[in-house]
């Protein structure tokens, strides 16, 4: 795969990093589905959104103003017999003009009871007319309480609507929080598969690039007689399916470069390649089930939201256990009631004050038979109740089966690394030993070649189940709810004031606009070099030895083959040995030399 990304240059990233720029970058919150990111469908509004219904639910108790003023004039015709002459008739007619004012203020309180004050005000003056008082002005100043005695009644019932609206604002926030933690995790897993596939990249291109030399060595031993096609049939084989694995690395790679990316927020094509650098955590960790259990039930976002679901559920059950009883109401008014005019002698009169004032006390009841429908409510919240708490149960069942299937694995994952680590000494071993005996001419280089696809599988599974260890720590600290404290990741609310009831000028009362988390993470040690460096990716045949002692070494190796050598292909067995088979060995033992030479440097590489 020909990919311009691998021959960019490289930016190094450190896993504190890569989480750092994904929280900057999360205004909407992102998780890592397989090899892409995906939203989660929260955003950092969410909350704030949510929390302005618990002011549309406090304006139930706003005090409520009305005003009204009215300007009107009639003037309607009509016939009269003329006075002058009773056989005909006159049209007139009287203008009368009125002014209204109608003021209201009304207040409810916790209790159901809503108190009002109401003044009432009319002036009228009929032109042409001698009436007793033109103009007169009526005047009615009101006030009037009514209390729920039943239906309606109590402070438990008329704040439950605001109960409920802060019981969805912290369920926004939870369900928010848990996307963050989703987002973070997946950052993580994101980052340790990618240095996985780099390690799996490393090796299986040193198997090409074993496989490459092998194949030409057997063209070129073809060439002087010394193989035939099945030899160059098994090379060419072998490097095909090197070749085909080396493609999938490649693309497994950019894959998730790729996901990484995503979950970034970065761009999927940048001018510099992303190289991580963090080592992995390759300590085992010892934890306390109980302890972690009990944690997770008080900090996991999701079970936190199941116990306020079944909170909303009792509120939501009192609302509907008050809607079942009977309509019950006490009214009581008092009304002070005035009037004044002009008289026809132009003197203007009044009422005294508590002159005419009027008042009344009742009691309103009104139920429908049976409450049906109230009743049939009652039950339905009364089964809501029972269903969202066998689902709380259910949410903590399962968290407990998760956080037990999380330290399986990691103790899977753990022993997998330690089994490995076994595996890929004795793949290094059984490498040595077995090209060794190739170069004795003992074995067929078919088993060298499934030497070394032994030793790359073995680099390659130790490397997958270190990441997978690793990402499971990340997995934990998910499902115990405290991988954000764990990474300083913390949540603030920028405020503003110009949505409040008073607008920008009023008092300090500040309203949430979105809650971004702010983080500094610095949990992860940095590097200066490749994290899959970190998996001693050195030459498994002479990890061990010097140059000078890997020379001297090939040079003794090669003389006491040579010699016995010599004694192997003595035809005549006289002791002698021509010209042309001494050229013949010589070039033989040319071509495993610098074979030999030539694995041992790409291995170390």
């Amino acid at each position: 795969m020909n990919d311009p990304q691998f021959d960019a240059e490289v930016r190094y990233l450190t896993l504190n990093e890569a989480i750092n720029t994904a929280l900057a970058n999360s205004e909407v919150v992102r998780v890592l589905g397989g090899v892409t990111a995906s939203t989660s469908g929260r955003t950092i509004y969410d909350a704030a959104i949510t929390n302005t219904t618990i002011d549309q639910q406090r304006a139930t108790f706003d005090p409520s103003l009305t005003l009204n003023n009215t300007w009107n004039q009639t003037e309607t015709p009509s016939s009269i017999f003329n006075p002058i002459g009773s056989t005909n008739s006159i049209i007139t007619g009287n203008q009368n003009e009125g002014y209204g004012l109608d003021f209201g203020l009304s207040k409810r309180n916790f209790l159901g009871g809503t108190t009002n004050l109401g003044v009432n005000r009319n002036s009228n003056r009929i032109t042409p007319g001698v009436i007793p008082l033109n103009p007169a002005d009526r005047t009615a100043t009101e006030l009037s309480y009514t209390q729920p005695l039943l239906q309606g009644a109590g402070r438990t019932a008329n704040q439950a609507p605001i109960v409920l609206a802060r019981i969805d604002t912290e369920r926004s926030y939870f369900q928010y929080k848990s996307a963050v933690q989703q987002s973070v995790a997946g950052v993580i897993e994101a980052y340790w598969s990618l240095v996985f596939a780099k390690t799996d990249l490393w090796a299986r291109t040193q198997q090409v690039q074993q496989a490459t030399f092998a194949n030409n060595r057997t063209l070129a031993r073809i060439e002087t007689g010394d193989a035939n096609a099945g030899d160059l049939a098994q090379t060419q084989l072998a490097l095909e399916n090197f070749r085909a694995s080396l493609l999938a690395s490649q693309a497994s790679v950019l894959q998730r470069q790729a996901a990484l990316l995503n979950i970034l927020g970065l761009p999927p094509y940048e001018a510099q390649r992303t190289i991580p650098v963090t080592p992995m955590v390759q300590e085992p960790f010892v934890i306390d089930w109980a302890k972690i259990n009990e944690l997770a039930q008080q900090e996991r976002p999701d079970i936190i939201e199941l116990k306020l679901i079944l909170e909303a559920d009792q509120q939501r059950f009192l609302l509907a256990d008050n809607q079942a009883r009977p309509q019950l109401n006490g009214v009581a008014l008092y009304r002070w009631n005035g009037l004044e005019g002009n008289t026809p002698a132009g003197n203007r009169i009044r009422s005294g004050a508590g002159d005419f004032d009027d008042w009344s006390l009742g009691v309103n009841f009104s139920v429908p038979l049976g409450l049906r429908a109230e009743r049939a409510s009652l039950r339905q919240r009364r089964l809501i109740t029972q269903r969202d708490r066998a689902n709380l149960n259910q949410g903590l069942h399962n968290m407990q089966h998760q956080l037990a299937l999380s330290l399986r694995n990691l103790e899977q994952f753990y022993a997998q690394y330690e089994r490995f680590q076994a595996v890929r000494q004795a793949a290094r071993t059984n490498l040595e030993q077995q090209l060794a005996q190739y170069n004795e001419g003992i074995v067929q280089f078919i088993v060298v070649l499934q030497a070394i696809v032994d030793w790359g599988n073995s680099v390659s599974s130790e490397a997958q189940s270190l990441s997978q260890y690793n990402t499971e720590l990340a997995r934990l600290e998910l499902q115990t709810g405290t991988i954000l404290q764990e990474h300083n990741v913390v949540f603030f609310e920028e405020r503003f004031r110009s949505i409040g009831p008073l607008g920008r000028y009023g008092n300090d009362k500040c309203y949430p606009r979105s809650q971004p988390p702010s983080a500094s993470v610095a949990r992860y040690e940095g590097g200066d070099q490749p994290s899959e460096e970190y998996f001693d990716l050195e030459d498994p045949v002479a990890a061990n030895k010097s140059d000078e002692q890997l020379d001297a070494s090939q040079e003794d190796e090669i003389d006491m083959d040579t010699e016995v050598d010599f004694e192997k292909i003595d035809a005549n067995q006289d002791g002698e040995m021509s010209d042309e088979e001494i050229d013949q060995l010589l070039q033989k033992k040319s071509a495993l030399r610098t074979f030999s030479d030539y694995l041992k440097t790409k291995l170390r590489r």
